[in-house]
């Protein structure tokens, strides 16, 4: 769940009923759509690939109806190791192949970056945000299966404001 401040925080079904953050039968909702999506985003891993290895999911409640409300299944929200040669690493005892934001997260850790309250998140070389772009681009077409095609940007939020309004008419 979220913070006061700072990082998401990890908290139990227990917790989450005792506070109240939830009905009981909301949860077992959230619990239920949890579960689909998962099982759905491994399908696709694995057809593609890949194993998903965690990920989280954000839903919201407006007018009683519950809704996914960022994004899934991206490098932001999950982990991805490379299913081909997975059992051989894993007996060996090495490290997996991973396709995720963990190796930006060692980067800004490497340059002294915990995220921490008031602490400036150092700023990267453009060749280390190329690699990040690369990466990120890598990741979508292994995911999807389909080739990456830049966007015209000029109008980023009408785009944004188009697809939200769109969702929400239909």
């Amino acid at each position: 769940t979220k913070a006061e401040s700072g990082h998401d925080e990890d908290i139990s079904k227990e917790e989450i009923l005792q506070q109240k953050i939830v009905e009981p039968d909301v949860y077992e909702q959230l619990e239920q759509y949890t579960n689909a999506l998962f099982e759905r985003g491994t399908e696709m891993s694995m057809k593609q690939g890949l194993i998903l290895v965690d990920t989280k999911y954000e839903f919201g409640i407006h007018d009683g109806k519950v809704y996914v409300i960022d994004e899934i299944h991206t490098p932001d929200s999950s982990r991805y190791y490379i299913a081909d040669g997975y059992s051989e690493r894993q007996a060996q005892g090495e490290h997996q192949k991973q396709l995720s934001k963990e190796f930006v997260r060692e980067w800004l850790m490497d340059h002294g970056f915990q995220g921490l309250e008031g602490q400036l998140m150092p700023d990267m070389p453009d060749d280390f945000v190329d690699v990040v772009t690369e990466r990120y681009i890598e990741l979508f077409e292994q995911v999807t299966g389909r080739s990456f095609e830049k966007r015209n940007t000029d109008d980023l939020l009408g785009t944004i404001e188009n697809n939200i309004c769109a969702f929400i008419n239909t």
